[in-house]
């Protein structure tokens, strides 16, 4: 059965979009809570976790700030900002 529609990628592009902001959030807090955890059993504390994991959640906070700021100044650049004219210098 065939399309009648072109295929349409921008699907495909949003998704893998979405699930890097969710790796790159989420990886950071796993690595620095697993980290906390090591360290909490090794010193025989209970607030390295904690600690970490918000360290963690900041890093994984600045990942994404970094990839949304990327990937919508791309855009901006392939598409052009919607009412934007080009004046004289």
């Amino acid at each position: 059965m065939k399309h009648d529609k072109p295929y349409d990628k921008s699907v495909f592009r949003t998704l893998t979009m979405i699930t890097q902001f969710g790796i790159n959030m989420l990886v950071p807090i796993g690595m620095m809570t697993l980290l906390g955890i090591w360290l909490d059993q090794k010193f025989e504390t209970g607030w390295i976790t904690v600690t970490l994991f918000f360290v963690g959640a900041i890093a994984g906070g600045q990942n994404v700030w970094r990839m949304a700021k990327r990937v919508f100044a791309d855009h901006e650049q392939s598409e052009g900002t919607p009412g934007e004219t080009k004046r004289d210098s």
